[in-house]
Formats: structure tokens, C-alpha cells, sequence
């Protein structure tokens, strides 16, 4: 590969170093530094090509850089940024309406980040505890599933189980309670013992981060029904698995569900902007008034220009078609690879994983590193697990040029 530098301004060697002297040690990035992007692949400074499998999480769905949503993005940076609600502006009612009947709810709530967008859900949730169920004040309890990955601020790292997100990081806060994920019994389990108190069980339709853990094909829907038998808010968080990333435009739409709150994020802008929202009912919504909960970037005009184009172009584009289509192809191939080193394959439109049994001392991290060599870029979660996730953009041309990328790294390893 060329050491001549061909996008930016410092080479990837600097780069690393850079981050490394001035920025908090809070990620282990893969040893790649990125400087372009275009559909579904991205590159270094020195201009090598790569395929892009994570989609920073799902975020760029769209593809990088996509052209409609950069425009509306550069168009409305031209006119206005940002007004804070302390006034109105010409973009967000116009957008309200529209993320609204796209996914068939009455409200939204815009915030910017995931992470925001969980909390306003847990909030909500307790709000909605206290007026409309009528639970005692500060007795509200918010149920998780063991497993998951919903954010890294306080409130929800004390929902987590994983040490790394844990440790020297309390004490943590109350009212939260957690059960084993794919397991209704556990659910109706706790509700049947503090169900009065119980404001609402969130939980993610597949678990991303924990591996692409897909759940037992009835547990959402058994879920839901067990939450409205005792009067608790269901709460889907969709950040990484909405926006037709498992061909489906909600992953909750599998279950043939309707989540009293969904929790979206990421791929809402396109991977261009921090935008989430929390979408409900006005019965649900209206229970936060003015002064209780905001932000001041939330519902901004260039936001929210940019996340209608990003959600227009997964509709002009047929995206969730797309995803399981190409999702069904990808888990397929993985599935003809002959290797002792792929234990398992499993996921749900273009959210794939899999799962890689240790050989030789080769674990899911060397998979990776040696993908990266070979021109594909992915990550391990949990050791063993290589979750696959490209942008939903990806031709069928370019996906099987990414299978046989994959096929021969693993061979190559086997």
C-alpha cells in the first residue's frame, strides 16, 4: 500500500499520534485512520480503498456523504443553524409533522444524541408513571435486559452489565431493575411482583453491541403484551436497529408491534449530524411541559433539515428493501464458508455477525486486523464476535466483492 498522502494534510501515522498525545484513551480503534467517504466506502490519507462494515454503528445507513442529504445540510447552513426553542423556527414544526407520519405517531421530541435520546425516554416513562398510572412518587422503577447497550451516561450505565461500563464509575441510580434479554418468563416474572410500580421496560429488538443477539422470534411481541396486560409502557430503542437496517423500517415491525415510545438515533441524519428523537402518543408526550426537559441543539433547523432528507432517501431509495434482500444474500455466503473458525452466523437484514471460535490463538480482533489489511473494515465486540454492517447503499456487486474479501481472510486464517 502507497505511503504518499493523497487526502488531508497529515499522514495516518500522525494522525494516530495526534489522538493518541492530546485526546482521553476512551476508544481502542482499529489501527486505520479514515479521511474520505462515498456510498459504502471509505478511505485512508494515503488513499488506500476500503469497504465500510460498521457504519459507525449504524449511522451512516445512507451510505457517506450522500448527496441529498449533504446538499440540504450545506443549503440550510447557508440560511440558519440554530435558534434554540427559546423562539420558534421554520424547520422544526415542518419536521415534526413529517418523522411523525413517517413512522405513524402522534409527537416527537427531538434531542441530538442516542444516549439523550434514552434518557428523555426514561424520564417520559417516569412522568408518565407518576400522572397517568398513578405510581407513588419516587417509587417508579424502569425495567432493562440484562445485555444491553443503550449509552454511556450515568443513568444508563447503572441499567448495564458490562463491567468495562461499570467499574469505578458509581454509585448508581435508583429505580432501575434488570432481567435475562429473551426470556418472557423473567419479565412477567417481575411485573407479577412489582408490576404497580413499573413504568416501563426498554429494550432493544436485537441486541447490537452485545453481538447481534437476535431474540426468540416471538420474545418482542410476547414482551408487549405482557407489558400492556399490567399497565406498562413498552419502549423500544431503535437507534442502531431502526431506520430500515434489519428490512424493516422499525425493527419492532418484525413483531407486527407498536412500541409506546420509540428511541431513534444515528442513522436519522445520515451519519451527518447528532440528531435523535423519541417518538409517542400525546397521551404519553404531553405529560412533559415547558421547562421540564430539552436541549438546547434539540430540534435545531439544521438538524432538522438534514434528518428529512436522510429519511427521504431511505424511502426514494427503497433501503429496507435493500437491507433484507442483500441481508439474506451476505448470511447465506457467510453460512457456505468452511472453516473451524466461524462457530455461528446470525443477524437480520444488514445486521450480521459472526462468531468466531478461537484457533491457534487467532481470535475475532485478528479476523479484523487482517480484514483491514485485505480492504475491509470491521470490528469485534466481546472478543469473539465480528459484528457485519454496511451501509445500506452497498450494490450487490460491491457486497459480493466484500463476501469473497471475507471468505479469503478467514481461509486465509483457517
Amino acid at each position: 500500500m502507497s505511503d504518499k498522502l493523497v487526502f488531508g494534510n497529515i499522514s495516518s501515522k500522525e494522525a494516530m499520534n495526534l489522538e493518541e498525545t492530546y485526546g482521553a484513551h476512551n476508544y481502542h480503534p482499529l489501527p486505520v485512520v479514515l479521511a474520505k467517504g462515498e456510498g459504502a466506502k471509505v478511505w485512508d490519507p494515503e488513499g488506500n480503498e476500503y469497504y465500510d462494515f460498521l457504519s459507525a454503528y449504524s449511522a451512516v445507513n445512507q451510505g457517506h456523504c450522500h448527496p441529498k442529504i449533504i446538499n440540504a445540510l450545506t443549503d440550510q447552513a447557508n440560511i440558519l443553524t440554530l435558534t434554540s426553542r427559546a423562539f420558534f423556527n421554520n424547520k422544526l414544526g415542518e419536521y415534526e409533522k413529517f418523522i411523525t407520519e413517517f413512522f405513524g405517531y402522534e409527537m416527537v421530541l427531538p434531542m441530538n444524541t442516542g444516549a439523550e435520546a434514552v434518557e428523555t425516554a426514561i424520564k417520559l416513562s417516569r412522568k408518565w408513571g407518576y400522572e397517568k398510572k398513578g405510581i407513588e412518587e419516587d417509587k417508579a422503577i424502569i425495567i432493562f435486559a440484562e445485555g444491553n447497550f443503550h449509552g454511556r451516561t450515568i443513568t444508563i450505565v447503572s441499567a448495564s452489565t458490562d463491567p468495562d461500563c461499570r467499574k469505578g464509575f458509581g454509585p448508581f441510580t435508583p429505580g432501575i431493575e434488570k432481567i435475562p434479554y429473551n426470556n418472557t418468563q423473567a419479565l412477567e416474572d417481575i411485573l407479577q411482583k412489582q408490576g404497580k410500580n413499573v413504568a416501563a421496560f426498554i429494550v432493544e429488538p436485537i441486541q447490537g453491541e452485545a453481538g447481534v443477539f437476535v431474540p426468540d422470534e416471538n420474545y418482542i411481541k410476547d414482551c408487549y403484551d405482557i407489558c400492556k396486560k399490567h399497565n406498562v409502557l413498552f419502549v423500544a430503542d431503535e437507534v442502531q436497529t431502526g431506520i430500515a437496517r434489519t428490512g424493516r423500517l422499525l425493527c419492532s415491525d418484525h413483531s407486527g408491534i407498536k412500541p409506546d415510545i420509540v428511541i431513534l438515533g444515528k442513522a436519522i441524519s445520515g451519519g451527518v449530524l447528532p440528531v435523535s428523537a423519541v417518538l409517542s402518543s400525546k397521551e404519553i408526550m404531553l405529560t412533559i411541559r415547558p421547562g421540564e426537559h430539552g436541549s438546547t441543539f434539540g430540534g435545531f433547523p439544521l438538524a432538522c433539515t438534514v434528518a428529512k432528507a436522510a429519511l427521504e432517501v431511505i424511502k426514494e431509495e427503497n433501503l429496507t428493501k435493500q437491507a433484507e434482500n442483500l441481508g439474506k444474500l451476505f448470511r447465506a455466503e457467510m453460512r457456505k464458508i468452511d472453516s473451524p473458525l466461524i462457530q455461528h452466523v446470525r443477524g437480520m437484514g444488514l445486521l450480521n455477525a459472526i462468531i468466531i471460535k478461537p484457533k491457534d490463538g487467532i481470535e475475532a480482533l485478528d479476523v479484523c486486523v487482517k480484514l483491514k489489511e485485505n480492504g475491509l473494515l470491521a470490528k469485534p465486540t466481546h472478543q469473539h464476535i465480528i459484528r457485519f454492517a454496511p451501509p445500506l447503499v452497498i450494490t450487490k456487486e460491491q457486497l459480493m466483492e466484500s463476501v469473497d474479501i471475507i471468505k479469503s481472510t478467514i481461509l486465509e486464517l483457517s
